[in-house]
């Protein structure tokens, strides 16, 4: 299978990567981590009352969007969210493997917000508004439960900025809900630029993970289990992108910082960690690129597997690279391994993946 990007792919890629260069660059990145880290962008951990729109409410104060509304609104008149709708309905018209390529980007540019509930919301239309970025959408990843659970459901990501929330559970449509209708807590977040909430179910139900039944609230006929696959295959690309990222940062600093009188990309341990870096890398391009071709559950699931492994193991060996300066505030590579070790835990684990995999191979041919 030739993997090789077309012409119209590249410069779709190049788009994208210029965009985010001239309005979320590292200056952008930083300024927003610092933002949040003086509580502009994080949520409080107490208070329970979540409000909908850029600008929500936590316990009562005012909660950051924790990213760029205005670069939200390019986002959309760039496509990004209506990448996939189909040009009768006034989106892009294009595929997976093109998605893919953005969130790639998205994922190297460390660009915070909902993006993978936003695209998918506006790719099948099901929020009005989400298209072109003019709102909001994040998303609950179902437990597999349609009663009583034994525990919450996964953390949900801007929460207390979202307009929609898609509730995607295996076995049923998608349902719509708005922020107000869950019960919901904010919780501290790793990372400075993903403000969490715990939510429990909608706010009348009693009992923890209980959603509602089929045909209640606002139900789209929309397969939940496709947009489940696919939410699992952008958030690897993220992944991707975020591991291509830290190799750059690692050979760059291991060819500009000296010691003994060399660069340290000169000594055999900095390039065998440099090497494994590339590996991880590559290894997860080729499955996530194939996975966005064959849209396959079992694929997808090792492409997830993989983009973690990757992001996680390099952003690790980044630090590694940069020494002491690397487990600094000022540097970048922890802000990579946070999101990493963030993303890992969303949209079909480590463990979820194997189990995954490890059915499709007891399975006979």
């Amino acid at each position: 299978m030739d993997f090789r990007l077309t012409e119209d792919q590249r410069a779709l890629r190049d788009g994208m990567r210029q965009l985010l260069r001239a309005r979320f660059d590292r200056e952008a990145l930083r300024d927003a981590v610092d933002d949040a880290a003086v509580g502009g962008g994080a949520a409080a951990v107490d208070g329970a009352a979540v409000g909908g729109g850029a600008a929500g409410q936590v316990d009562g104060h005012a909660e950051g969007a924790a990213f760029d509304i205005g670069l939200w609104r390019e986002l959309g008149k760039a496509g990004l969210f209506a990448l996939r709708a189909p040009q009768s309905a006034g989106g892009v018209g294009l595929g997976l493997p093109e998605a893919v390529l953005l969130f790639e980007e998205a994922g190297r540019a460390l660009l915070p917000g909902p993006l993978v509930a936003s695209h998918l919301a506006g790719s099948a239309g099901l929020v009005a508004g989400a298209e072109d970025g003019t709102a909001v959408v994040t998303a609950v990843e179902g437990t597999g439960c349609t009663g009583s659970c034994g525990g919450p459901t996964p953390p949900v990501a801007h929460l207390a900025a979202a307009d929609a929330v898609l509730v995607l559970e295996e076995g049923h449509t998608v349902r719509v809900l708005s922020p107000g209708e869950l019960a919901a807590r904010p919780m501290r977040s790793l990372d400075p630029l993903t403000p969490l909430h715990r939510v429990r179910g909608p706010r009348e139900s009693e009992a923890p993970g209980a959603w509602p039944a089929r045909g209640t609230g606002r139900e789209q006929a929309v397969d939940a289990a496709v947009l489940l696959r696919e939410a699992v295959l952008l958030t690897a690309a993220l992944q991707l992108g975020s591991a291509c990222r830290t190799l750059e940062m690692a050979v760059g600093y291991a060819r500009q910082r000296e010691q003994f009188g060399r660069p340290i990309g000169a000594f055999q341990a900095v390039q065998h960690l440099c090497a494994g870096m590339l590996v991880r890398s590559e290894t997860a391009r080729s499955v996530v690129y194939a996975a966005a071709v064959t849209a396959d559950e079992d694929e997808t699931s090792a492409a997830k597997l993989l983009a973690d492994a990757a992001a996680v193991g390099n952003a690790r060996d980044c630090l590694q690279v940069h020494g002491g300066v690397g487990f600094t505030w000022e540097a970048d590579v922890h802000l990579h391994l946070k999101r990493a070790w963030l993303r890992a835990e969303q949209w079909r684990t480590a463990v979820t993946a194997e189990e995954r995999l490890a059915s499709a191979l007891l399975c006979p041919i």
